[in-house]
Parts: C-alpha cells; structure tokens; sequence
C-alpha cells in the first residue's frame, strides 16, 4: 500500500487510533502524555504522505511510529538513554501470558490440516511420530505439516500483533488486535 492522499492518512488515522492511543498509554500511564504523545504520531503518519514508500504490513507499520514515538520522548525525558529498560521477570512472565492467549485462537483460524498437528505438538506436547500414527500419515509428513502451521501460525502473529522485543529479540510487549 502506498499513501498517495492525504484523506488516506485522515482514513487509517479513524481505523486506528483509539488501538494507538491504547499502546502508547500502555507505556506512559498518564492520559496528557499519550494524548500528546499519540498526536505526535498522527504527525508522523501525516508526513510520510505522498512518499512514494510501500507499505507491507499497514498496522506493522503504524505501531512502530507509535513504539519509536514512545521512545523519543522517553529519551526527551531522559528516561531512557539508548534502549527500552529490561523487563523484570514479572513483566516478562506476563507478555508470555499474553502472548499465550493470542496464540491458541490465532491457531484455531488455521486449516484444521494444519492446526490438529500444531496445537498436539506445541501445546499438548506429543511427540511428531505418535501425532503421525494418530493422524494415520507418515512421520515426514507430520513434521512437514507442524512446520507449515508454525509458518502459518507466525503470519497470523505478525498481521494480528503488534510485538515490542528487546535486544535479545524477546518479547517485552504484545497488543494484539480485537479483530484478528
């Protein structure tokens, strides 16, 4: 997609907004910062108009205004000097919670070819040949298939899911749409 107009803009702006807000008062916990904060980036999506720039992923793409957003002013502010603080292992257990939660239905929109093997694999635990003889095929067939649906499954996280990772690619945040 490529932002030609500027009631382009005017249209993902009313689409997305209030998930944006959300994610920047995630961060901030103060209503007048995000408020501000969230304007900042409707600024920045006003002046990526007529860039001629392709856009693959629209909420990939709008979320990471918002999170380089979020972390300019917390450099203004001198919270943070070259990256986003490590997340305790409270936080971290709890992005793992939610990320569990979005995944299981995100699973479930998958072909059942594919999310019968995945969810018996990654989440019940069996192993790929007793997965092959409960199904009745073949065990490379089986391993192809769960590895399809992990393809599959990861399309799915990144059209749905906006994910903030550390430096060592670890989940430090997940807002997943109420669409997907």
């Amino acid at each position: 997609m490529k932002i030609n107009q500027y009631d382009q803009v005017w249209d993902l702006w009313l689409s997305y907004k209030d998930k944006l807000h959300g994610y920047v008062m995630k961060r901030f916990k103060d209503e007048e910062l995000a408020k501000e904060t969230t304007q900042e980036v409707l600024l920045k999506i006003h002046k990526s108009c007529c860039s001629d720039k392709e856009i693959k992923n629209v909420n990939s793409w709008l979320f990471q205004i918002a999170h380089n957003t979020v972390i300019d002013q917390l450099r203004q502010q001198n919270k943070i000097v070259h990256e986003p603080v490590e997340p305790t292992h409270s936080d971290d257990s709890n992005v793992w919670q939610e990320l569990e939660e979005c995944v299981e239905p995100l699973i479930n929109v998958l072909p059942e070819k594919y999310a019968i093997p995945l969810k018996m694999s990654d989440i019940d635990g069996v192993k790929q040949a007793d997965i092959a003889t409960t199904l009745g095929i073949g065990l490379s067939a089986a391993k192809s298939r769960i590895q399809r649906a992990r393809t599959m499954l990861k399309e799915e996280i990144l059209r749905c899911c906006t994910i903030e990772t550390d430096k060592n690619g670890l989940p430090i945040s997940i807002d997943c749409q109420d669409d997907c």
